[in-house]
């Protein structure tokens, strides 16, 4: 299982992320944005909220959350659908959703150029949002996409091109360390140990177990190093 072996059309080892980039505050009418890119995929997200009110269905007793996927053109599809759940779990289970009861935020996500790894780069995207926004997290997360080659080695971070060819992926989602992002007021939650496990797990297409523990074993590693840029830039552009 040598990392060397794999041949990456950019020229990247297995495990190697394309160039991130992360800016925030990017919409002025939102109350929290973020643009974030992996290699040439790009997304925007907004946030606006939270507003008075939770629609039919949700709990009142606690914040809802709501999550508005765009596609670069034409409409959404079965697959969009999909990563609007995905990611309406995902910020949803690290939201503090009890801090403000009865209230709805809405996650506005644009996708501005996809190369592979859309979802993750759009749960990246969605967190740095809501800090900027200002929105009560128990913890960040950050998200990274393991392929698994037809012949058997994984690669993090696919570009387009290879996500054709892959024969299966997990999209992982980790809980970040929460010490540098909470506010004062919320040190009831410091306590807790955050659990090792993942905050979200998609897979698509056959992965062996053994793969897929593999896949989780590169992709925690990897989520560290965006993890650490995240943390950076949250702090090089506080408002």
């Amino acid at each position: 299982m040598g990392e060397m072996e794999v041949d990456r059309a950019d020229g990247r080892t297995a495990s190697q992320l394309r160039p991130l980039a992360c800016s925030r505050n990017t919409l002025h009418r939102a109350h929290g944005s973020a643009r974030w890119s992996q290699g040439d995929t790009i997304v925007l997200a907004a946030v606006y909220g939270p507003k008075a009110g939770t629609k039919k269905g949700e709990n009142p007793e606690k914040a809802s959350i709501e999550v508005i996927w765009k596609p670069k053109t034409g409409h959404i599809g079965k697959l969009e659908k999909e990563y609007e759940m995905v990611l309406k779990r995902t910020l949803q289970s690290i939201c503090l959703l009890t801090i403000h009861p009865n209230t709805t935020t809405s996650i506005i996500v644009q996708v501005l150029g996809d190369d592979g790894a859309l979802l993750p780069c759009a749960i990246n995207a969605s967190c740095a949002a809501l800090v900027d926004a200002g929105i009560p997290l128990k913890h960040l997360a950050v998200s990274i996409c393991c392929g698994l080659t037809e012949s058997g080695s994984v690669i993090l971070d696919p570009t387009k091109a290879e996500e054709q060819k892959i024969q299966a992926f997990a999209y992982l989602v980790f809980p970040n360390s929460p010490l540098s992002v909470l506010s004062k007021g919320s040190s009831a939650e410091d306590d807790e140990p955050i659990e090792h496990g993942t905050i979200t797990s998609v897979t698509h297409g056959v992965m062996p177990v053994l793969d897929y523990f593999n896949c989780l074993e590169r992709g925690r590693a990897a989520s560290a190093k965006i993890s650490e840029f995240l943390r950076r830039s949250l702090e090089s552009q506080t408002k």
